[in-house]
């Protein structure tokens, strides 16, 4: 990928309206991500039948969808039209995501309908994360280094803010649906929904300034001996290691919460939704907030705070039950707060350990190694949850929902992170910002 050049002009209306582009695009991909998540997508699958553990690991298999960043280490060498390649496979795939809602009305039977859930949610996520470190990448490229923490704080908080809105609206939506009987209504209405989304999305890439890598510039470099020099690299290995923590502490619990809220504690998708946006503004408030603490500090430190925000919220969730369902709305304020200071933070630490021309690569072996073991983490916690379930939610004779469980196990290790961050990470000498 093309460096940035020293005399480059942040300040100029094409790089201006690039950062504008970047920040909407990332808007609607989020509003897709809200919309094939949590409830909307526990909705969809226990109307098709699936089972809780099932959903969970469906659910989670953005975590493993993370694996498919290691072929961008192939195609990254090969991009000389950024725009071209970005946005044809980014958008191509999103249209999978529409495709989901649409697979209960096929007429097949129920075990084809079930590949195909898994081939829709593969097939999209295969082609999103191909080009996602590209299109991160891109877009920061028209962002000052020097002010690239709050630049994302911004970004985050724009998707937020709107991204309430799209919840609020859906999960009315679909709860109107379903209170009339129709609930396939809801599907048709949540896929349509998701290409208007996807056309938005689309229209924002191409408002953003391509860059044409030269020839030189895209020299390829033996896989083996990129992998060698980024291993070699024992900074950046603390990083992976902080980072596949991180994963296994949020997706032994995340995916199963959705059919939790729905199933146990017997709250309608709306409110599941106005819970999840109460989260949403406190995520909004806390942004800037961690992005100026961040640029003033270290990505490192920033992680390190979020984590144990998150941990905070673990412990809340290991006494929700439905007779004390409102701390799920601790759970979830506390869990938004701290991805505000972990989610932009963990793709921009990779710049402060690895060669910028390096970074694709980088960060797709990061996001790989540590979402194939957030992936197996949500098996695990499937048969955490499976076991549980199966002894009519009791342990040792004493009454507990898997998600409780899986709850203290998320927080041990989340402690184990920040102890991590705090005796290695911190400690590594950072070669840029």
């Amino acid at each position: 990928m093309k460096e940035l050049q020293m005399n480059e002009n942040y300040n100029s209306p094409e790089y201006k309206r690039s950062r504008a582009a970047y920040s909407a695009e990332c808007a609607f991909e989020y509003f897709v991500s809200l919309l094939v998540a949590d409830a909307f997508l526990s909705n969809l699958l226990s109307s098709m039948g699936f089972d809780d553990s099932t959903i969970g690991i469906i659910s989670s298999l953005i975590s493993l969808a993370f694996l498919f960043q290691l072929f961008s280490v192939f195609v990254v060498q090969r991009i000389t039209n950024v725009k071209l390649v970005a946005v044809t496979i980014h958008c191509v795939s999103q249209m999978f995501f529409m495709f989901l809602y649409l697979v209960p009305f096929l007429p097949f039977a129920e075990e084809f309908k079930t590949i195909t859930v898994f081939a829709c949610i593969i097939i999209a996520y295969f082609g999103n994360y191909l080009v996602t470190t590209v299109i991160f990448d891109w877009g920061n490229s028209f962002v000052d280094p020097e002010k690239r923490a709050r630049y994302a704080a911004g970004k985050e908080m724009a998707s937020l803010l709107s991204g309430i809105f799209v919840t609020l609206f859906m999960g009315y939506m679909v709860d109107r649906f379903a209170e009339q009987g129709n609930i396939k209504g809801g599907f048709i209405f949540t896929a349509c929904m998701i290409l208007i989304i996807n056309i938005c999305d689309f229209l924002c890439l191409m408002l953003i300034k391509n860059r044409i890598v030269k020839e030189k510039e895209s020299k390829k470099e033996p896989f083996l001996q990129v992998i060698g020099m980024i291993f070699k690299n024992k900074s950046f290995v603390y990083v992976i290691i902080l980072s596949v923590l991180w994963n296994v502490s949020n997706y032994m619990l995340l995916g199963f919460m959705g059919i939790y809220k729905t199933k146990d504690l017997l709250l309608s998708v709306g409110v599941v939704q106005i819970i999840n946006i109460a989260g949403c503004l406190f995520r909004f408030a806390f942004s800037k907030p961690f992005g100026k603490f961040t640029d003033r500090r270290s990505y490192a430190k920033g992680i390190k705070l979020g984590i144990a925000v998150a941990a905070v919220g673990f412990a809340a969730n290991i006494f929700t039950t439905p007779s004390l369902w409102w701390m799920v709305i601790v759970y979830t304020v506390f869990n938004n707060i701290a991805m505000a200071g972990i989610a932009q933070n963990m793709n921009n630490i990779t710049y402060s350990y690895i060669d910028r021309k390096y970074f694709v690569q980088a960060t797709a072996i990061k996001n790989s190694i540590s979402g194939l073991c957030g992936f197996l983490a949500s098996v695990a916690g499937g048969k955490i949850l499976d076991y549980v379930q199966s002894n009519n939610n009791t342990i040792f004779g004493l009454k507990v929902y898997g998600q409780q469980v899986l709850s203290f196990i998320s927080l041990a290790v989340a402690v184990v992170a920040i102890v991590f961050v705090k005796a290695v990470v911190e400690k590594q000498k950072i070669i840029a910002k």
